[in-house]
């Protein structure tokens, strides 16, 4: 017999006159009842194929995620692990944060350059072009150096790092840069410099063993301090721009998990780093370019046309004070996150000592690059920039032997000749 489509369940089989009335009554709430219970009956598989749709969807969603994201799987976990091999006596495991960005990349360079393990963590942020940072990292792979593309606030992505390698040393790079751009968005800096700071160091005192933690400061701290040149002993509670802040921020919440958790900790505070590989958004940079291109440059002036000055610091010299941090910091003292005696707890200024006005940071250039700079003088706006800086580096020299070698002039030819050769090459500098 054949079936019935659902449209004819709900008309009457003979249609026309009925002569028994009660009989046709009867038979109408039959059919209304079969009616109903057939909407019903309806009605729940459709509710069960829409709910095992949705189901369904949210799986293949999930498992999408789980096999697109940037981190985890076997393969990974082997690329981590052939990274972190350490292959000269006594060398350190260490996890480099920001190691695509512009110290971080350098610093991963010389590590594995004297056979320490290292493994790079790094977001590729966009807040300068991420295809400079994506150049770096191909020059990292070509060393060996396994770059994981995550975020600090990972807390899941740290916690399984520190499960495939017990590092015996965290570099901490990854951080908002920038003085400016604190204005326009300065939710970042919360993000980056103190929130995945936070989550960081809940890795690092979790671990076991628990690694030393070296970290990037800033002379930023020292605000509007000034006495000069800046030292380690001076006030920093007087931050000129959000950034500062942040990173005194981060000098306060690491001496916290010293003290509580037995977290060895080293802050540096870097005194504006430049050279090959740099970040485009600093001034060296970004004067180099628009002279290269025939375009104007903007050199601020302090109070009363006062000429400002930096303590500019070769990214070598930078290294050097980096792994010279590394290489003396002491054990942790935490086990299961717990302290178990007295951690060891360092700031340290790395900079240049020898300040230079930027205008004779563009006749430099000028001489480098034979070209004459198109100047547009304009008096300091209240960004949080500040007239001056200066390290006072007596601590560091003392501690581990920190010696500043590249002048300003010789670091800027290396700069301007990697620029040079970069521009010509079609690079993304």
């Amino acid at each position: 017999m054949p079936s019935k489509s659902a449209e004819e369940l709900f008309l009457p089989s003979t249609p026309g006159k009925f002569k028994d009335k009660s009989h046709s009554m009867h038979r109408q709430l039959h059919r209304c009842f079969a009616s109903t219970s057939t909407m019903f009956l309806w009605a729940l598989f459709l509710v069960a194929l829409t709910a095992a749709y949705l189901s369904f969807q949210s799986f293949v969603d999930s498992g999408s995620k789980y096999f697109t994201t940037a981190w985890g799987g076997i393969h990974w976990e082997k690329q981590v692990r052939a990274s972190a091999q350490i292959h000269r006596s006594h060398g350190f495991s260490v996890l480099v944060t920001g190691a695509a960005g512009f110290v971080g990349s350098h610093v991963s360079l010389a590590l594995k350059k004297r056979g320490d393990g290292v493994v790079g963590i790094d977001n590729f942020n966009n807040y300068y072009d991420p295809a400079l940072k994506k150049s770096r990292k191909e020059l990292l792979n070509a060393h060996g150096i396994f770059i994981v593309e995550g975020d600090v606030n990972d807390a899941k992505m740290l916690a399984k790092l520190f499960e495939i390698v017990h590092f015996t040393h965290v570099m901490h790079l990854a951080a908002q840069a920038g003085v400016r751009y604190a204005m326009e968005n300065p939710h970042s800096y919360i993000h980056s410099n103190i929130a995945g700071l936070v989550t960081l160091l809940e890795a690092c005192k979790s671990a076991e063993p628990q690694p030393s933690v070296v970290w990037a400061s800033s002379s930023s701290v020292y605000g509007l301090n000034e006495k000069a040149p800046f030292s380690e002993s001076d006030r920093t509670d007087q931050p000129a721009s959000l950034y500062a802040a942040t990173k005194k921020a981060g000098e306060e919440i690491t001496h916290t998990y010293n003290h509580i958790y037995g977290l060895s900790i080293t802050g540096l505070r870097f005194f504006t780093v430049y050279g090959p590989w740099g970040r485009p958004d600093m001034a060296y940079f970004s004067f180099t370019r628009n002279i290269l291109q025939g375009k104007p440059i903007t050199v601020y002036r302090g109070k009363n046309h006062a000429d400002l000055a930096r303590d500019f610091t070769y990214i070598d010299d930078i290294v050097k004070g980096c792994l010279g941090s590394l290489d003396t910091a002491k054990k942790s003292t935490g086990s299961g996150g717990k302290k178990r005696g007295p951690a060891q707890f360092r700031i340290f200024n790395l900079g240049n000592t020898s300040p230079v006005t930027v205008p004779m940071m563009v006749g430099i250039l000028e001489k480098h690059l034979k070209v004459k700079a198109k100047k547009n003088l304009l008096d300091m706006p209240g960004n949080g920039d500040v007239p001056f800086t200066h390290a006072n580096i007596s601590y560091a020299r003392k501690e581990f032997g920190y010696n500043p070698t590249t002048d300003l002039q010789t670091g800027l030819k290396k700069f301007v000749k990697w620029m040079v050769k970069g521009c010509k090459a079609g690079a993304p500098v």
